[in-house]
């Protein structure tokens, strides 16, 4: 029989436990390889690309070719060349490897910094497929793909976009690049997908951002780029089917002072409370247990908290939600009821 303590929530592979910000395992994503669907193509391309998808004997020299036609001074070469290959990483995990030791990986970064539309879509997502293959992580980053990726964020199509943020969050899964791609300008321009693009991309930056906001530059750097107010207005709309994904990206925040700063400026604490009245017992255990960060070092965030009317829900939540939700709904109502005059010192974050 399934028990309370069995419960274990999970976001992007990360097990959700007592929201550790400090959890060292690598947060992977529901980022996929492209899911852009059929492609036009013309019909004398169509049997290649077929036999590229669904022939198990690709062979080494096929592949090989198809690296070297990605430098060929023809452009419809460059494009077919990165379509195929595109293809075969996307639908055989195996050929991943075989491509990346033909060495496509250079030639595929330098078609991302290109100004036509399609080979740069294609080389930014034939670099996604190939980075889902955990021993090409570290060969792309090194190899130069981090800055041309945040170029394709900026520049490319939606799809560009989409497939840039993924493949950035593949590459934030080596814990070192997680300040390269940071300092690099990814922040600004995820919060900005997470702003105004549509639910793929809002999916695809929220995973991105989860994972680049475990180090504290990035944390900082996302607070500066004004990502609570995207982050507020999603968890208000549950209809959105962002609550969770933007609730965990808000839960890696508020270690630092910014972004609690942020969060009450935002708006945000009458969100938490509403999710903890009517969400569910995922949502409300993760806003409790943000709550309970802002609130633990804040008199003046515990008393907003309780004008908010978040006693009631948490009584209710503390009798019937999971044990952890128990544990912090119980620690909450204990910090909320204590009077003003026990906390003779002001906190940093009241001052």
């Amino acid at each position: 029989m399934e028990t309370e303590n069995a419960v274990n929530y999970k976001f992007m592979g990360r097990s959700f436990t007592d929201l550790s910000i400090n959890d060292d395992s690598s947060a992977f994503s529901d980022c996929n390889s492209d899911r852009s669907g059929e492609f036009s193509t013309a019909s004398s391309q169509s049997r290649r690309l077929f036999l590229a998808c669904t022939n198990s004997d690709n062979s080494d020299e096929f592949i090989r070719q198809l690296v070297s036609d990605l430098g060929s001074c023809s452009i419809d070469e460059q494009k077919n060349a990165a379509l195929e290959l595109r293809l075969l990483a996307k639908n055989k995990p195996e050929n991943r490897i075989k491509i990346a030791k033909a060495g496509a990986i250079k030639p595929l970064i330098s078609l991302i910094t290109s100004t036509d539309p399609n080979l740069q879509e294609n080389g930014v997502t034939a670099i996604l497929n190939l980075s889902l293959c955990d021993e090409n992580k570290e060969l792309i980053a090194s190899s130069g793909a981090i800055k041309p990726l945040v170029r394709a964020l900026r520049t490319g199509t939606s799809t560009a976009n989409e497939n840039a943020a993924c493949a950035l969050l593949r590459l934030s899964q080596v814990e070192e690049n997680k300040v390269a791609i940071g300092r690099s300008g990814a922040i600004p321009l995820l919060v900005n997908l997470l702003k105004n693009g549509g639910i793929r991309g809002k999916k695809d930056a929220s995973t991105a951002l989860y994972s680049l906001c475990t180090v504290k530059e990035n944390k900082i750097k996302a607070v500066e780029a004004g990502i609570m107010k995207p982050l507020v207005e999603l968890m208000a709309d549950f209809g959105s089917n962002m609550v969770d994904k933007s609730a965990f990206v808000l839960s890696v925040l508020v270690s630092v002072p910014e972004a609690k700063t942020a969060l009450v400026d935002e708006g945000g604490i009458p969100v938490l409370v509403e999710i903890i009245e009517v969400g569910s017992q995922r949502q409300k255990e993760i806003a409790a247990a943000i709550l309970l960060q802002i609130c633990e070092d804040s008199v003046v965030y515990r008393t907003k908290v309780a004008r908010e009317g978040a006693i009631p829900p948490l009584v209710a939540l503390s009798q019937s939600g999971t044990n952890r939700a128990k544990q912090k709904a119980e620690k909450l109502i204990e910090l909320l009821r204590q009077p003003r005059s026990a906390n003779a010192a002001a906190s940093p974050s009241d001052l």
